[in-house]
């Protein structure tokens, strides 16, 4: 499985959102995780890039939802709790296969 996390430069959401899914996939031989940067609205277009951070699972955004725009922004999440920058570690459990 291949994970990657689509961002903007200096995207305050990356290092947390990070550190969690190095929390959850750490050690894991069957997952590639990995960073793109994303500097342009083609490339956003291209990748499916629907703000900072976008999670892709195998290249698809587990989170998108019908008509949200593609573009370079930040992109927020709603924890049912209120929304911030990055999915909850339950929100992420959901889409990844992680161990116990």
């Amino acid at each position: 499985m291949n994970v990657t996390v689509l961002h903007v430069e200096d995207c305050p959401n990356l290092a947390p959102l990070m550190e969690q899914l190095d929390e959850m996939l750490g050690g894991r031989d069957d997952i590639i995780l990995k960073t793109r940067l994303v500097t342009s609205d083609s490339d956003a277009e291209q990748l499916g890039f629907h703000g900072s951070p976008t999670i892709l699972i195998d290249g698809l955004d587990p989170f998108r939802s019908p008509g949200e725009p593609v573009g370079l922004s930040c992109r927020t999440y709603d924890t049912g709790y209120g929304t911030r920058g990055w999915p909850t570690h339950a929100q992420l459990a959901t889409i990844l296969p992680v161990t116990s």
